[in-house]
C-alpha cells in the first residue's frame, strides 16, 4: 500500500549475539542450572518450529560481522520504504552507540542497561549526552527488583530531564519456555510511576502482551502511556476469549486515539530482516477499521518521530 510517506519502525533489535544463554534466561539458569534450562528449551522446540512455519520465517542465522549487518539493514530500509529504524537493544550502550553512528540519518538507538545498576542514572545520562542514544529500553520481567521501587527515581529523573521515551516490556518473556510469572509481569505496576513522572513518555510494547485490559486502564488514566504494536502478538491465542490484533487496534483506538499508538515490528535477525508480514497485517487492520490516512501516518511514523523530536533535531 502506497501511503505517501516513509515508515519509522520504532521497535527493532540489532542482533549481535551468537548466544547460548541470553539475559532473558539468566534468572532461570542461576536458579536451576544450565542443563535444566537447555532441557526445557528442547521440550519446547516444537512451539518455535510451529511459529516459524505459521509465519513462513526462515531459521535465524548466526549474527555475523557488525559492518555486514549494518549493510543488510540499510538494504532493508531501501527495500521497504523506511525512513528510520529504532534499535531498542544492540549489545550494550557503548556498542549500539557505535552502530548508530555509522548511519546517524537512518539508525536510532536506545540505552538498555539494567535500571537497578548502582550507577544506572549516570549510565543513562552518559547514553543521552555522550553516546547519542535517544531512549531507554527495559525488560521488566528480567529484573530482580520491582519497577515501582523508589530506588529507580534517580533513573526516572534523568529520563524526565531529557524527556526521552522509555520502552518497557511487560508480559510473557521469551515465548514458549520463557518467563510467565514475575513481580513485573503486569504493566499496572507502572501506575504510580507514570503519574509521578507525567513528562516521561512510557511506551508499553506488544499491545500489553497478555495484559490488554490492564494496559487499557493504565493508558486511560495516564496520558503519558503509549502503546507499541510490535511483534507477532501470538499471545492473543492464549487469552481465555477470542481476540485478534485487529480487535486490539480497535480497543486502543477507541480508548486513547491514534496519537498514542506506535508502530513497530520487533525485527531482529537475518535472513528474516524487516518483518513485512507484521507491517502488512497491521496496515490492513487500520484501513479496515476506517482510519484516515492522517491517522495511519500518526501510527506508522509521526507519533514516534514526535517523541524522538526528529523534526527539532533537523
Amino acid at each position: 500500500m502506497n501511503l505517501g510517506f516513509k515508515l519509522i519502525d520504532s521497535h527493532v533489535h540489532f542482533d549481535v549475539k551468537d548466544y547460548d544463554i541470553s539475559g532473558i534466561e539468566k534468572r532461570y539458569v542461576d536458579s536451576y542450572g544450565k542443563e535444566k534450562w537447555l532441557k526445557l528449551q528442547a521440550k519446547n522446540r516444537y512451539q518455535k518450529e510451529k511459529w516459524l512455519q505459521a509465519w513462513g520465517f526462515p531459521e535465524r542465522e548466526p549474527a555475523g560481522d557488525i559492518s555486514e549487518a549494518c549493510n543488510k539493514w540499510i538494504a532493508e530500509i531501501e527495500k521497504h520504504n523506511i525512513e528510520r529504524l529504532v534499535f531498542v537493544t544492540g549489545g550494550g550502550n557503548e556498542l549500539l552507540s557505535t552502530i548508530v553512528q555509522r548511519q546517524p540519518e537512518k539508525f536510532i538507538g536506545y540505552a538498555h542497561h539494567n535500571p537497578f545498576d548502582r550507577d544506572a542514572s549516570q549510565k543513562l545520562e552518559e547514553a543521552v549526552l555522550r553516546q547519542g542514544l535517544r531512549g531507554y529500553k527495559i525488560i521488566a520481567p528480567a529484573l530482580d527488583g520491582r519497577m515501582d521501587d523508589q530506588s529507580l527515581n534517580a533513573v526516572w529523573r534523568v529520563a524526565e530531564r531529557h524527556q526521552i521515551p522509555v520502552l518497557i516490556h511487560f508480559g510473557i518473556l521469551g515465548g514458549a519456555g520463557g518467563v510467565a510469572s514475575h513481580v513485573n509481569i503486569n504493566p499496572m505496576i507502572m501506575h504510580d510511576v507514570a503519574r509521578a513522572y507525567p513528562d516521561i513518555p512510557f511506551i508499553i510494547p506488544h499491545f500489553g502482551c497478555g495484559y490488554p485490559q490492564e494496559l487499557l486502564w493504565l493508558s486511560w488514566v495516564c496520558p503519558n502511556i503509549y502503546v507499541d504494536t510490535s511483534g507477532s502478538n501470538q499471545w492473543v491465542r492464549w487469552m481465555p476469549y477470542p481476540l485478534t490484533v485487529k480487535d486490539l487496534f480497535r480497543k486502543y483506538y477507541e480508548t486513547i486515539g491514534p496519537g498514542r499508538i506506535i508502530f513497530g515490528t520487533d525485527s531482529e535477525w537475518f535472513p528474516r530482516g524487516f518483518v513485512k508480514r507484521y507491517y502488512d497485517e497491521q496496515i490492513r487492520d487500520c484501513v479496515e477499521l476506517g482510519m484516515s490516512r492522517e491517522e495511519i501516518r500518526m501510527i506508522f511514523k509521526d507519533n514516534i518521530a514526535g517523541l524522538l523530536k526528529l523534526e527539532e533535531r533537523r
